[in-house]
């Protein structure tokens, strides 16, 4: 099977791609995050995609479309169905990758985050197949996070403090009922 993961980050990436690697997966991973604000917060996390592709040996498709505006209208006055929105727009575009470069399927990395919503992740994954009709692969890696995050320490990979959008950052940063 010829897999595309979507990579949100190194840090997610990690056990993903060991589980598919160690299952003889031919796998290569793609980087498409208009989500990630400020910008040098977006080339920080896609560099150490870049480390993490090179000390692995891994291919990566980068789609380094940064269309903050257009993200950013997709997502105000969403509250917190912002993330289903987000998941949309991110796994539409790996999945219509996938298709135009003759994957047989994608999946992301977002499936290992125990603080991402997992059902609507999934949710989104299958509409975008549907649309594209290309084969989502649904599994759970949430039980490798610490596994991930342990490697990420060892490769002295950037490891980011929020999840993504300016709302994410808002919220690990502002004071409690500042924000």
């Amino acid at each position: 099977m010829k897999l595309l993961i979507h990579l949100c980050c190194s840090n997610c990436g990690i056990y993903p791609l060991q589980n598919m690697l160690l299952r003889h997966v031919d796998v290569s991973g793609f980087w498409f995050n208009p989500n990630i604000h400020p910008y040098t917060e977006f080339t920080s996390r896609r560099d150490s995609v870049k480390k993490l592709s090179r000390l692995w040996n891994l291919a990566v498709v980068y789609d380094n479309d940064y269309s903050l505006d257009d993200f950013l209208g997709a997502i105000t006055g969403r509250g917190r169905e912002r993330c289903s929105v987000c998941y949309e727009i991110r796994l539409d575009r790996t999945a219509e990758t996938a298709k135009k470069m003759q994957f047989d399927g994608f999946t992301t990395s977002l499936l290992a985050s125990p603080y991402q919503n997992f059902d609507r992740i999934m949710e989104k994954g299958r509409e975008a197949a549907l649309r594209h009709k290309v084969p989502f692969l649904a599994e759970d890696y949430r039980a490798g996070w610490k596994t991930s995050q342990d490697l990420s320490r060892e490769l002295s990979l950037y490891r980011q403090k929020y999840c993504g959008c300016i709302y994410s950052e808002m919220e690990r940063y502002a004071a409690p009922g500042k924000g």
